[in-house]
């Protein structure tokens, strides 16, 4: 008899195998046991600070508050998305063991956790210019309607795009104290890059939620998954080669463009909407994407 093991992309037997016993349920439900989504969060930020940040020390500066914030407050989203749906989680496969479905936290607890994080981003937040206080609380409207959207439109990968893709106004906010043109065109960018890798992520759920009547991108393009990246991927591109043009970098931006670019076209390519566990292989690649996509920036700047 052969057994097949259900696919979920929860990591329980890691790292955090080696926490208290009191401590794992609450490192699970922060997803800490799967750091690509905060790296995720993180990386659009990133794009600022290598675009806009006036000097190294402030770049690097920058990094920590944002890299520290950006594992919180993904926590923090994290938190909500499984309060919403934790009766959901529990009839899909890859989610029945996320600790609120499965009972190891309660609501209540979930609640009180919740109160930490956000007390913890706030700490962050109050670092940074007021600008970034006012898109810091804007974004948590975002984080709150995720999980209702994914019930009511078949494009909840879109206000993933809004929220995950925050780090790229605030960043660059943060770094220069106001908002412009550049700063804009890394946001659209950055959104176009998630609703992209968003619906990828997607897939691996396509068969339950259509079951358990949840949306999304995967469901509404199916077999026509790819045409939708190409045009995700290819615009988000030419965003990010328009913001490097709005801030007047140097050529060798525009060549090491094609490295994360042809990374893009490489996961098109591959893509077999049929097969879950390669379509988290392929979601995961877009820490690489991100981070040479920061290297392209840096490269621009350095070199003219």
């Amino acid at each position: 008899m052969t057994f097949v093991i259900p696919h979920t992309d929860i990591r329980a037997l890691g790292w955090v195998a080696q926490l208290p016993l009191g401590l794992r349920p609450y490192a699970l439900l922060m997803r800490l046991d799967r750091p690509i989504g905060s790296w995720l969060l993180f990386l659009p930020a990133l794009w600022a600070f290598a675009l806009a940040a006036p000097d190294l020390a402030t770049g690097l500066w920058l990094g920590v508050l944002f890299g520290i914030g950006s594992v919180v407050m993904r926590g923090a989203g994290c938190v909500v998305n499984d309060l919403w749906d934790r009766d959901l989680d529990r009839q899909v496969t890859r989610t029945a063991g996320r600790p609120l479905a499965s009972g190891a936290v309660r609501p209540r607890q979930a609640l009180a956790f919740l109160g930490l994080l956000l007390a913890i981003g706030l700490a962050i937040l109050l670092q940074l210019n007021p600008l970034c206080w006012v898109l810091g609380v804007v974004s948590l409207v975002p984080v709150a309607l995720y999980p209702l959207a994914k019930r009511v439109t078949d494009f909840p990968q879109a206000v993933l795009g809004l929220t995950f893709s925050w780090g790229a106004p605030m960043g660059y906010a943060a770094a220069t104290g106001r908002l412009d043109a550049p700063g804009l065109l890394l946001y659209a960018a950055a959104f176009l890059w998630i609703l992209g890798y968003d619906t990828i992520y997607a897939h691996q759920d396509r068969e339950d939620d259509a079951l358990v009547g949840v949306r999304s991108t995967a469901r509404r393009f199916g077999e026509n998954t790819r045409p939708f990246l190409i045009a995700c991927y290819a615009g988000a591109v030419a965003l990010l080669l328009a913001a490097g043009q709005a801030a007047g970098l140097g050529a060798l931006f525009f060549a090491a463009m094609l490295a994360p670019a042809g990374l893009l076209a490489w996961q098109i390519g591959r893509l077999d909407i049929h097969d879950p566990a390669l379509c988290l292989k392929l979601f995961q690649r877009n820490r690489e994407v991100g981070l040479l996509v920061g290297l392209a920036f840096l490269l621009g700047r350095i070199v003219p």
